[in-house]
């Protein structure tokens, strides 16, 4: 698996999803499991399948989350240098065609929430404004066409 780019926050909520799977929702699971199985003939038991899918479900993603975490590359958003934008900078812009300006912070792609402007480094525009410094135009190839973005400021969170 390849490098995972994740901040502090990003590894404690991983850490506690990966706590929550190994404890209460492998116990849960187990428990529709043995009460599923009381309902007789396993063979035709939609209810014994559903719950076995929902376990292998749950154990997939503890072994992805385990396998994420042991490749994390941690985001050290205390020394950034507020220079250039950088995985975990905080960029704010202006799309020159709109005039309109926003605010977001560059994540690894395990953290990216768009809706909380937390926006992949792997992104078009994440990408995009990566290695740029404030003041800089910069044309970026979006799947709505090429966009200009003034960068404002560089900041951490």
């Amino acid at each position: 698996m390849a490098e995972v780019r994740l901040t502090a926050e990003g590894i404690e909520k991983y850490e506690a999803r990966l706590e929550y799977l190994k404890t209460t929702a492998r116990t849960e699971i187990a428990e529709q499991i043995k009460i599923a199985r009381g309902f007789g003939d396993l063979s035709e038991n939609a209810e014994y399948d559903a719950a076995k899918t929902e376990q292998a479900r749950i154990e997939y993603e503890i072994v992805e989350i385990e396998n994420m975490l042991r490749n994390v590359v941690v985001i050290d958003e205390d020394n950034l240098d507020n220079k250039t934008v950088k995985v975990g900078s905080t960029v704010k812009v202006k799309m020159l065609a709109t005039g309109t300006v926003a605010e977001y912070q560059i994540v690894g792609s395990a953290e990216s929430n768009p809706a909380l402007s937390r926006i992949s480094n792997e992104s078009p525009v994440g990408a995009g404004l990566l290695g740029h410094k404030k003041g800089e135009t910069v044309d970026i190839n979006t799947p709505g066409g090429v966009m200009q973005f003034k960068i404002m400021s560089i900041g951490s969170k």
